[in-house]
């Protein structure tokens, strides 16, 4: 189950990945926001990351503007690593090396096909369970 937020700056965006969610047989739950109105991002990055710390969902995908507020946002909640992603590399790495649960895009930053792209890199990325990334995850969480 993925956990789906944005702001009214990432609306757009997120419909396009419902779509793809959707074509690929991915059950979610979209938080918000659901409109275009002027809304706050932390209320949707707030409720993405409560319900991926509390498993209600496997994993999250946040959205606003710049991806920059939103995933500060989730990254207060304990028990998250949140990772702004703009290219694949970034997300296939923070899955490897940070087991990243939540994965941060800017709708103004990036446009929907690489979006998708880096959606299903993140996805689709095991953690590496190596040692030393678990010694350092363990690190962040103290």
């Amino acid at each position: 189950m993925i956990a789906l937020g944005c702001d009214h700056g990432g609306f757009s965006l997120k419909q396009e990945i419902i779509a793809y969610l959707k074509e690929q047989n991915l059950e979610f739950k979209d938080y918000g926001c659901y409109n275009e109105e002027a809304c706050d991002y932390p209320v949707y990055g707030k409720a993405v990351a409560n319900a991926v710390v509390n498993k209600e969902c496997d994993k999250g995908i946040i959205i606003c503007g710049t991806g920059i507020g939103i995933s500060i946002t989730a990254n207060k909640v304990k028990g998250i690593r949140a990772a702004l992603c703009s290219d694949c590399f970034s997300a296939e790495a923070t899955r490897l090396h940070n087991d990243a649960n939540i994965l941060a895009m800017g709708a103004r930053a990036i446009g929907p096909g690489l979006a998708i792209k880096i959606v299903d890199t993140f996805l689709n990325t095991e953690f590496s369970g190596e040692n030393r990334h678990k010694n350092r995850i363990n690190q962040i969480e103290d």
